[in-house]
């Protein structure tokens, strides 16, 4: 198999990617924040809700994520990534599943809040629950098809983890990557700049702009776009004429998306108010309450 022989000849690291604790820092408060926003939706009753269910899919996705990035950092602290192809391709699978649930439930948050201030109409379990789904089950489709032969995985340029492979450009990486983009960055980057749009507008009529309705449509170009930049230049220019550190920026820009969105969900949305600082509290009885 000649990808898995690229694949084996490149386990070791490059030198630039050796020893750098900053990658390692980002995704342990990524797995922290993230991880205590769903232990808080599965100890407090109260935000077992169907929108919170929608912050807990956007909290598992960025958990996927960070996990993605603690494992490039383990690799680059250990100076040698673990050979093998298979596991090469089940950690881009779940690296490029999760980033683009993130991307999607991003744009379903976006539409939730759009409905419950602009509509007033609470959003329901049996809408909720389906939306969760497509998000995730749409997400592990696009990521599989790499493994079906339609672009695949490969190192990162300095090696300490995989992702969508970029290098070669050629016919089956372009129809794949504008294909794959279309739906899975410009879509949902659409929903999420239209929603904030109208519910910018609707809550300036009415004189109640307390909602930082930019956030969500911001992180996603500030984060995602430098990807969305690096493909579209690989396929139509020679991506080797990047050095290898300047191709990981992207990258390391996107592995702060777990904890930005973690606190702009929910340690700093109306979420952070009655659930993860209760988490660090210990909980009261119902008798105790009822006093």
């Amino acid at each position: 198999d000649p990808q898995a022989g690229s694949l084996e000849g490149r386990s070791e690291l490059q030198p630039e990617a050796r020893c750098q604790p900053q990658p390692c820092l980002s995704a342990l408060c990524g797995l922290s924040l993230n991880g205590l926003t769903i232990i808080c939706f599965w100890k407090i009753p109260e935000l077992r809700t169907p929108s919170h269910l929608l912050v807990l899919s956007l909290a598992l996705a960025d958990s996927g994520l960070s996990f993605n990035a603690f494992i490039a950092a383990v690799s680059s602290l250990l100076r040698h990534w673990p050979p093998g192809s298979g596991r090469c391709q089940a950690l881009g699978f779940q690296g490029f599943a999760t980033a683009l649930a993130s991307i999607s439930s991003t744009a379903a948050l976006a539409w939730g809040r759009h409905q419950h201030y602009c509509t007033r109409s609470q959003l329901t379990w049996s809408t909720a629950i389906p939306l969760v789904l497509f998000v995730w089950l749409s997400s592990a489709f696009w990521a599989a098809l790499p493994l079906l032969g339609w672009g695949h995985y490969d190192y990162e340029p300095l090696g300490t983890c995989c992702t969508l492979d970029y290098s070669k450009g050629d016919r089956n990486f372009i129809s794949f990557l504008f294909t794959m983009a279309f739906f899975n960055f410009l879509v949902p980057l659409f929903i999420t700049l239209t929603s904030s749009q109208l519910m910018e507008q609707h809550l300036a009529r009415s004189s109640h702009l307390q909602v930082n309705t930019t956030q969500p449509a911001r992180t996603l170009m500030l984060c995602w776009s430098p990807y969305a930049l690096l493909y579209l230049y690989a396929a139509i220019a020679d991506a080797s004429s990047l050095s290898p550190r300047l191709q990981m920026v992207p990258a390391l820009i996107a592995k702060t998306v777990p904890t930005i969105n973690a606190i702009n969900y929910a340690l700093g949305s109306e979420m952070g108010s009655k659930g993860p600082w209760q988490c660090l509290l210990p909980q009261r009885s119902k008798w105790d309450r009822a006093q």
